[in-house]
């Protein structure tokens, strides 16, 4: 009950009567509903959880706390009911999730409602991690920890990326995870270049790049890590480029700590990629939050404004992709402590030559 009560708090200070939720990952952080169809009305005194007759008995027994409404097919008219009787006019709602067309029958069928956009309210909620929520997290990065173990074994050249993939996610799930954070990333040669390569059809072969960017779900909680490894024995360019990403990832855990914005973040891995000749090669953020969502607050990069604190867990992540040539990913996860960083990511770093 104290994120209910954390969440008033901000709903008080923000001048809102009541939230309405039901973006999956905002609905489970405040309900524990695993489901995949739920409302969530939050008022000043009220906990109203509306959903339909598929998640009644989930719902009783996953919401403990909550009054729990069944609509009979158009939710619309049951959040109505919900809303009005709570007596809330000034209603926060979901603006980076709601569409046009559900806020638009929102309005129609409450005309007296005055709605408030409550996304940044919901970042401050969640931005910071509980002990619980970490430990969820480094369970997560554990699975991920042996998955890479397990897959340096069983890649070869001739296995497909898909092939790479799929074994990768079998071994996760027997381990305990729920599933994939995000579509598995297997990408080998000049298709590593690509820094969201999905796994696809080609075959690995001796002399390339292979980059690994896989994460787990743990009781709702997402890892996230990328290695990339040697097909083969590298070559001085291909070395000259894994230490520079290795150097930049390295400097970051040194310089991470609380007090300092995700832009600077970004800035000491840019600046070494930089400085290195590789500049053009680095186009993306230097990392991101990683809580039940895969992305979430901070952004670690060149607009990361939001000042980093204890309890944030986030992502290391610099990289060189060069068209034609290949390219190189380093990804920790990281959690931000009173004094500095401590790597959740346990894999060696060392670049390895299969």
């Amino acid at each position: 009950m104290n994120r209910i009560q954390n969440l008033r708090k901000l709903m008080s200070g923000n001048m809102m009567e009541g939230v309405l939720v039901y973006s999956p990952e905002n609905r489970r952080y405040l309900s524990g509903f695993t489901g995949s169809a739920g409302f969530l009305v939050i008022g000043k005194e009220s906990m109203d959880f509306v959903t339909d007759f598929r998640y009644m008995e989930q719902a009783e027994s996953q919401c403990k706390g909550w009054k729990v409404a069944i609509h009979g097919g158009n939710p619309m008219e049951k959040l109505a009911e919900v809303i009005s009787k709570a007596g809330i006019k000034r209603l926060g709602f979901e603006e980076d999730f709601m569409t046009v067309m559900f806020r638009d029958d929102l309005k129609k069928s409450l005309p007296e409602i005055k709605l408030i956009p409550a996304r940044s309210i919901f970042v401050k909620l969640r931005i910071k991690k509980d002990n619980s929520e970490i430990e969820n997290i480094c369970k997560a990065a554990a699975i991920a920890d042996e998955a890479f173990k397990h897959i340096l074994g069983y890649i070869r050249p001739g296995l497909s990326e898909a092939e790479v993939a799929l074994e990768l996610e079998y071994f996760i799930k027997k381990r305990g995870s729920s599933g994939i954070a995000f579509e598995t990333i297997v990408a080998s040669g000049i298709r590593s270049s690509l820094p969201h390569g999905i796994a696809s059809e080609k075959k690995i072969e001796a002399m390339e790049f292979l980059t690994l960017d896989f994460g787990c779900v743990y009781n709702g909680y997402c890892s996230d890590m990328t290695r990339t490894v040697f097909i083969g024995k590298a070559t001085r360019k291909h070395r000259e480029i894994y230490d520079t990403v290795l150097r930049a990832n390295a400097e970051v855990l040194k310089g991470l700590r609380p007090g300092i914005t995700g832009r600077e973040a970004d800035k000491i891995a840019r600046d070494i990629i930089s400085n290195a000749g590789y500049g053009e090669y680095f186009g993306h953020g230097l990392g991101h939050g990683v809580g039940i969502a895969i992305h979430e607050d901070p952004k670690l990069s060149i607009v990361g404004n939001i000042v980093l604190e204890a309890g944030m867990v986030v992502t290391d992540e610099p990289g060189i992709y060069i068209p034609g040539f290949g390219g190189v990913r380093i990804e920790d996860l990281v959690l931000i402590t009173e004094t500095g960083a401590e790597t959740i990511s346990k894999s060696t770093k060392e670049l390895i030559e299969l």
